[in-house]
Parts: C-alpha cells; structure tokens; sequence
C-alpha cells in the first residue's frame, strides 16, 4: 500500500513540474508571441483633407522606431454598408510587433512621444485594440 502511494505521489509531483514545460506560462509566454497594435483615429475636422493627410505623414514617422516590424496606414474602404461595420474613423494605423514588450518599448520611444505631442491636437478620439496572436 505504501508503494502505491509513493508511487501516486511521484506521478503527481512529475505532472506538476513538467506542467508548467507543456502548457507554458501565461504571462511569460504571452510576453514572447507576436502582436498587433490598431489604432482607430476621429479626426477634430473629419472633412479636412488637410487634417487627414498630416496625421498620415505624423503615422508615417513612426516606422522609424525599430520594434515596429510593420506598419499599415489607412483610411476606411468603400465596402458595402453592414451593421457589424465601423467605418465612421477617419485613419487607422496597424502595427506588428514581436513580442509585447516590443509594443511596451514603443509606447516609451521619443519618435512616438513625439507623434503624439506634434499631431494630438488633429483628433478628437482614438481607439486602441491590441491583439496578442495565438
């Protein structure tokens, strides 16, 4: 009986050390994937072309901070009109990142502190969704 229970005790102990080696650690692992970083903008004058077109050149300045791995700029496409669609933004940016402390390491960066006091003054909301990849 006693060998059973040595027995029952060493699988346990076992399963309870390589677990964390099969399922990985939440918050460590998460830290290493890959991400994406969307970032929706209303524009303070949303018929400005003028508005527009310098938030899009300020976006642009941002694919200069080396952890930003790609960098989408737009505006909403001419797709048909659906209730699940949003496209009442004026400009969007998409970003890919690494890993999440990347996205924490551009958040900090003097290029992107920079963006935001030289261009805050053309929005009047922006949206973040940051989407860990999995």
């Amino acid at each position: 009986m006693q060998k059973q229970n040595r027995r029952k005790f060493l699988a346990t102990a076992a399963a309870l050390a390589a677990a964390p080696t099969i399922f990985g650690q939440p918050d460590q692992k998460n830290k290493k994937e890959p991400m994406i970083h969307h970032v929706f903008f209303w524009l303070k004058n949303p018929g400005s072309q003028t508005d527009r077109q310098q938030l899009i050149e300020g976006l642009k300045t941002l694919s200069a901070i080396k952890e930003v791995k790609k960098l989408l700029i737009g505006i909403p496409a001419a797709t048909e009109q659906r209730g699940v669609v949003d496209n009442s933004y004026d400009v969007s940016e998409l970003m890919h990142f690494d890993k999440l402390d990347d996205q924490s390491a551009y958040q900090v960066h003097p290029i992107h502190k920079a963006f935001v006091e030289k261009y805050s003054h053309l929005w009047e909301k922006v949206v973040v969704y940051d989407m860990q990849i999995v």
